[in-house]
């Protein structure tokens, strides 16, 4: 059996492992591949980056567990952002399945950067009504919460003074995974009640939403684990996104090259033969 013969029958279980590698080890060991920054994602860098100190943040964490992979570093990269900003972060979720997530999410980024609960950041939780919430939240925001996720009156948080409803907030980004999600926040929300609004969502989703962006309905869009890959590139904090996208390159480059080498010995073995 000649080289080009052995190579053609190679035990598909080494294919594997190259694989396997090519996308533990970027994981492992983060190469920090370059990663062009799209207009959408800068949109919601650069609209964060304006807003004055103590402007009030809210971040409606709309997905679950099921997402994680994709929106959950999308999250990480906006707190780090706003806390960084010093920005009065309003945190809340309309998907109840993700109510824990959440809550441990706001809380790991708020200890890393430093922050106090019920000063500088409020994780108001899960209330019914979905689309409703938003509306209600729209005309009174403790009618909607009364309290917060850890049962503190959020009439008494430091926090929301001056805030009374949706009104009174400078900019609202919604990472969703579904209904509710971004459609729900522009048309029950910033339709009515004129706030700023930016979205994220996963990388399924992205091209359905991208008329809301066109028509400047939402000012900013993160799509996927490469949008978030990018937002992390911007606050110069590279993350779990960035070594997500160093594996899917690392093996989407294993790939071509194994099927470029297949072609080389298949003609080589049928020049061979005649």
């Amino acid at each position: 059996m000649t080289f080009a013969e052995r190579m053609l029958k190679i035990d598909r279980r080494i294919i594997f492992l190259v694989i396997g590698l090519c996308t533990l080890l970027p994981l492992l060991y983060p190469i920090g591949l370059p990663i062009r920054i799209t207009s959408e994602v800068q949109g919601i860098y650069d609209h964060i980056e304006s807003l004055p100190e103590r402007s009030v943040f809210l971040l409606s964490i709309d997905f679950d567990p099921a997402s994680k992979p994709e929106l959950h570093p999308q999250a990480i990269a906006l707190l780090r952002h706003a806390f960084r900003k010093n920005l009065r972060v309003v945190a809340m979720t309309l998907w109840v399945s993700g109510t824990g997530m959440a809550d441990q999410l706001i809380t790991q980024v708020a200890q890393e950067m430093g922050k106090e609960n019920g000063k500088d950041y409020v994780f108001l939780g899960w209330s019914p009504g979905q689309q409703a919430v938003i509306i209600n939240m729209g005309q009174d925001l403790y009618s909607a919460f009364p309290s917060d996720y850890g049962g503190k009156t959020t009439k008494d948080l430091p926090i929301l003074n001056g805030v009374r409803s949706l009104k009174d907030v400078d900019y609202v980004v919604c990472l969703g995974a579904g209904r509710p999600g971004v459609e729900e926040w522009y048309v029950f929300g910033k339709d009515k009640y004129k706030f700023e609004l930016g979205g994220g969502c996963t990388g399924v989703m992205a091209p359905g939403l991208y008329p809301l962006l066109r028509s400047g309905q939402i000012n900013g869009l993160i799509g996927g684990l490469r949008g978030a890959a990018e937002y992390e590139s911007l606050i110069g904090q590279k993350g779990k996104a960035v070594a997500g996208m160093d594996a899917q390159s690392a093996t989407h480059i294993a790939i071509i090259v194994l099927v470029a080498i297949c072609n080389v010995f298949y003609f080589s073995l049928r020049q061979q033969r005649g």
